[in-house]
């Protein structure tokens, strides 16, 4: 019985784990990611990919309303939102997909031919790589005035060793959609070494430790 009780009350949070889609009359992709605090919408076209705009932050839910305090926002020139309330109402789950890790994770540095070279993660300039259900999504962002900088995601699979990403959208070159980028993974207890090329064919070798603040 207690075993039973015990799994009920986790049932709720890891519920929000979850991936959710809807189109608009726009012909406008709407995707939610979450876990059980934080929450990023992205809007693209459904044709193309197309990036459109992209938000996100920390959430509370009350009386099954989502309200999010944003870290970054894309319209925010335009909208000046620092907050909205959220209703789930139309929102469609996306079937998901396992892979060996989901979590939200900072760019916390790169491996030079001279060894490690390590990032503050402290400062309001973020790097940040959110895995949930078989989907990926970066954002580069300053939570100083909520400033958006670029962000790109799409599908990804990982499982022993091999981390492959297909681009769905991306905000700075949207002749990269549709790309596949094989990618060799190592965990090392919160971070993640992350080798192999970038969409430009570039070598890269980073890390990524998994946020917890």
């Amino acid at each position: 019985m207690k075993k039973i009780i015990l799994l009920l009350l986790f049932i709720p949070l890891f519920a929000l784990g979850q991936v959710y889609e809807w189109t608009d009359e726009n012909s406008h992709t709407h995707r939610i990611m979450m876990d059980n605090e934080y929450l990023v919408e992205t809007i693209f076209e459904t044709q193309d990919g197309k990036f459109l705009s992209t938000r996100g932050g920390y959430y509370t839910k009350k009386e099954g309303r989502f309200n999010v305090a944003f870290e970054f926002n894309a319209n925010f020139a335009k909208d000046s939102l620092k907050a909205i309330t959220l209703d789930p109402t139309s929102w469609e789950k996306v079937a998901a997909t396992n892979a060996d890790f989901d979590g939200k994770f900072l760019m916390a540095g790169r491996v030079k031919t001279e060894g490690e070279q390590r990032r503050d993660l402290n400062r309001s300039r973020k790097t940040m790589k959110f895995l949930q259900d078989g989907y990926f999504q970066w954002i580069a962002f300053d939570t100083n005035g909520l400033r958006f900088i670029a962000s790109g995601g799409g599908t990804y699979t990982a499982s022993e060793g091999a981390y492959i990403e297909t681009i769905g959208f991306f905000s700075r070159d949207h002749s990269r959609v549709g790309k596949v980028l094989p990618f060799s993974y190592t965990l090392k207890g919160n971070d993640w070494y992350h080798q192999g090329k970038s969409s430009q064919g570039k070598p890269m070798h980073e890390i990524w430790s998994r946020r917890n603040d």
